[in-house]
């Protein structure tokens, strides 16, 4: 589906709970554009798969007119990537160009083959202002369950953000999410050991339920540099969480559009969380276990429900509108460089 198509329910639920609540322009700094062509081959070692239910491609017209479809009235800046389970070499060549075209920031998405050296000449000729590393693009051999961060965002990958300043978008692995203590260890040691580098941990860690969250945020909270982004994330608990442990400056918006487009919301059992869709809207969902349908009819979709959760933190935390700004539009701002006067097409 190119846009989005917004039903009655999606529009009252925009107009009366988020409309006034979201500043007059936003900055997106997680989405996705591929075509379908780029999947030549299975990159999907670890990774769930409903996320393929909602889109088979998203190009960066269909971006933008989601935007201007899921938010009248508004102005959002897309931070631009390419689709990590895809062929990452032809996905980056896109993104490029999409880059240039547009005028908008982009990650170049990595594989851990790749040298440090051919890094730093790709994202110099593409023009790119960092690197998306993603847990599928690492050695085969390991076994999903035990896939560490520096298994696909490598020393020598690293090292090369390190020299060169550049932001990271991490997507963590391993079934502990971000109570993980492998994760949390080597979290801190990037922190340390690499302190140019602008770490941003994506989803808020994959923290989806309260069990996710566990202690993290007590060692996280000695950080200084890392950044996090609630991107696909309706646990406002997770929000709230970062928030305490380090403030408003160093939280950011990202939808995971064309991911967010699925009509659902979201539940959580014993630590397990479950999309619940309507009744056969996404075909057989019957083997996914995320999944779970509903015969309910007012189910907006899942953009709507991340910013909701986000709505519902910044009124337990009594956030002020400046604030809420920040975390939806000038904390990226001024990470990536964006006019955010500037006009989008």
């Amino acid at each position: 589906m190119f846009g989005f198509e917004r039903t009655a329910y999606d529009k009252k639920v925009y107009e009366e709970q988020l409309k006034d609540f979201l500043p007059e322009t936003f900055i997106d700094i997680h989405t996705h554009i591929w075509k379908k062509e780029f999947d030549g081959q299975d990159h999907t070692k670890g990774c769930v798969s409903w996320t393929k239910l909602v889109a088979a491609d998203c190009t960066a017209e269909d971006l933008f007119q989601t935007n201007r479809d899921m938010f009248p009235g508004k102005k959002v800046i897309p931070v631009l990537m390419g689709q990590p389970m895809s062929n990452v070499y032809q996905t980056n060549e896109y993104t490029e160009e999409c880059s240039r075209k547009y005028g908008l920031p982009a990650f170049f998405c990595t594989d851990y083959t790749m040298s440090g050296e051919y890094l730093e000449e790709q994202v110099k000729k593409g023009g790119f202002i960092g690197l998306k590393p993603y847990l599928n693009n690492s050695p085969q051999y390991i076994p999903s369950n035990e896939i560490r961060i520096y298994d696909f965002l490598t020393p020598e990958h690293l090292e090369a953000a390190n020299k060169n300043g550049w932001i990271v978008m991490l997507h963590i692995a391993r079934p502990g999410r971000l109570r993980d203590e492998v994760n949390l260890a080597q979290l801190m040691e990037i922190e340390e050991k690499y302190p140019n580098i602008k770490l941003i941990v994506a989803h808020v860690g994959r923290a989806y339920s309260k069990e996710d969250l566990g202690t993290a945020f007590d060692v996280l909270k000695h950080t200084e540099n890392m950044m996090f982004d609630f991107t696909a994330n309706t646990l406002s608990l997770a929000m709230e969480q970062c928030i305490n442990a380090v403030g408003t400056k160093r939280l950011m918006f990202g939808s995971d559009l064309p991911i967010t487009k699925m009509r659902m919301y979201r539940i959580t059992e014993n630590g397990f969380y479950y999309n619940v869709v309507p009744r056969g809207l996404y075909g057989d969902v019957s083997t996914d276990p995320h999944m779970r349908e509903t015969d309910e009819e007012d189910v907006t979709n899942f953009m709507y429900e991340e910013l909701l959760a986000f709505k519902q933190c910044a009124e337990t935390l009594g956030l002020s509108r400046n604030d809420v700004a920040d975390i939806l539009c000038h904390n990226a701002a001024k990470l990536f460089d964006i006019d955010i006067r500037r006009e989008m097409l």
